[in-house]
């Protein structure tokens, strides 16, 4: 990521320390995403030549700020209903504090929403345009984020040091008041449970796209975090509502005595209790429910115990079965690569060059494109290969006015290849058999009298397709290059169909013979 054009390198320096914290990292997903190192960053100047302040969806600034929002939504969502239920507006300084430092930073969540960047399924790159991102908010995830973040924290402490000078019981009257007041309201804030599940999501995204461990791994962390968060707030229930009720003298609170215990008492007796009825068994609800109100709270936990086990079971069973199945495949042939290659003891550095060559090449995915590109019709055949190759081949200039018949049927012959860092793709004086399009990656060229650095959308050895001769430099990969080649049979073979072209590039060598002399 050092080779940067002159003015460019410039603006990279012009940017100071911390705004080079909202460019894209380099890291798996984004060479996933843009396919190379030099792709990632183009993109990383793209976004400084836009000279906006914008969050890049890869940045290490957004990473870190993901994994402090989902920390930060977690702890709210288990603080808030025990803070409802059970402690009575003698929550403290600290939880005071903590409720005002939440509500802050989901109302600057909100902000910087309209900032932050988009990635785009539909689109290659992420979305940096403000405009965009704004109307994107808006229309989706604005009014929940918004309701949310309601701040309830900064009413409760209004409310404390406008009634500090009143009388003890005379403050204690209206803080109750409106503590049950702010008891319904912060009901709102469970919203954030929305929040959480879609902080998930982005920690899937920002994490390795090509590791699967990882993204199962996350998946079923979410899956246990959602079926805590429901056996806490079914507990949490169990005592609000007799809470609001005033504690009726049948009501199972009082059964047990605990209209004076503590509140870790009371939340480990309510949590037994939704537990009991959630697993269907009878500790903690022998009794029958005395009103009904108690009636449909069981009800609901039995309930909410069944969806719970229906969700365990489905998620379980997708995770099986489901899981990758391209993923699958890489791992049986990789299986069998390994029995190969111990079986024929090869050397353990050729071992491991044949298993990056793999991963390079597949990325984790068993695929065959040929049968790919077999399955759809030949319409969206030649529409596929338009879109990856046919800008490349447009570069090379004696292609470059030619019909698009031609270039479509060049198209169907161009074969994907991959070579890894350091290996040599051409040789000085070897035989001419094909060309090279460079989809990602970095090559150099050298011969005798001179060395060139090439990268995406560049293209070699294109003089052998006309001469079929020798090649003039020898090409070593500088990174994993994902390549395009065109064999000079197949070439030669199209040409046969286009007799005029066949006629222009003749001429098009001979000019170039006279200029060479």
């Amino acid at each position: 990521m050092q080779r940067l054009a002159p003015e460019n390198h410039r603006r990279c320096f012009s940017w100071s320390g911390w705004k080079n914290l909202l460019l894209p990292q380099l890291n798996r997903r984004s060479l996933y995403v843009y396919g190379s190192e030099v792709a990632v960053e183009k993109e990383c100047v793209r976004q400084k030549e836009g000279g906006v302040l914008v969050i890049h969806p890869f940045s290490r600034l957004r990473s870190y700020y993901i994994m402090c929002m989902v920390a930060i939504t977690f702890l709210n969502l288990i603080g808030i209903p025990m803070e409802i239920a059970f402690l009575d507006g003698n929550s403290g300084v600290g939880w005071e504090g903590f409720n005002v430092f939440s509500d802050t930073l989901f109302l600057i969540d909100v902000g910087l929403n309209f900032r932050m960047g988009i990635i785009n399924e539909d689109s290659e790159g992420a979305i940096l345009d403000l405009k965009s991102i704004r109307q994107q908010y808006l229309k989706s995830w604005f009014v929940p984020d918004m309701v949310a973040a309601f701040p309830v924290g900064y009413i409760l402490l209004i409310a404390d040091l406008q009634y500090h000078g009143d009388s003890p019981s005379s403050r204690a009257g209206k803080m109750m008041r409106i503590l049950m007041f702010v008891r319904i309201l912060s009901l709102v804030r469970l919203l954030r449970v929305s929040r959480l599940v879609r902080f998930f999501n982005e920690v899937e995204r920002v994490s390795n796209a090509n590791l699967e461990v990882v993204r199962v791994f996350l998946r079923i962390l979410s899956l246990f975090m959602m079926i805590f968060l429901l056996c806490h707030w079914n507990g949490c229930i169990q005592y609000f509502v007799p809470m609001l009720e005033e504690f009726p003298s049948d009501c199972w609170v009082r059964r047990e005595n605990l209209m004076n215990a503590t509140v870790g008492e009371k939340y480990s007796f309510g949590v037994f209790r939704a537990l009991s009825h959630m697993t269907a068994i009878s500790y903690g609800s022998s009794e029958t429910p005395t009103n009904e109100v108690e009636l449909w709270i069981v009800m609901t936990s039995i309930v909410s115990g069944a969806l719970m086990y229906t969700v365990m079971v489905a998620n379980t069973a997708a995770m099986m079965t489901d899981v990758d199945i391209t993923a699958r495949a890489y791992k049986n042939k990789m299986n069998h690569l390994e029995d190969y290659m111990t079986f024929m003891k090869l050397p353990k550095a050729l071992r491991m060059r044949i298993n990056n060559y793999f991963q390079a090449r597949y990325a984790g995915k068993w695929y065959d494109e040929k049968d790919v590109l077999k399955w759809v019709s030949s319409s969206l055949r030649e529409e596929i290969l338009l879109t990856m190759c046919s800008s490349h081949v447009r570069k090379v200039p004696f292609f470059r006015n030619c019909d698009i018949n031609f270039i479509n049927a060049i198209l169907l012959e161009l074969q994907y290849e991959v070579f890894q860092e350091g290996d040599i793709i051409i040789r000085q004086n070897t035989p001419g058999d094909r060309m090279f399009f460079i989809e990602h990656g970095q090559v150099l060229v050298e011969n005798d009298f001179f060395q060139r650095e090439l990268c995406d959308g560049d293209c070699f050895g294109e003089s052998c397709l006309l001469t079929r001769g020798r090649h003039l430099a020898t090409v070593q990969a500088l990174t994993i290059c994902q390549l395009f080649s065109l064999s000079v049979d197949s070439f030669h073979a199209v040409l046969k169909d286009y007799p005029d072209i066949m006629r222009d590039l003749d001429t098009f060598q001979q000019d170039k013979d006279i200029l060479l002399c």
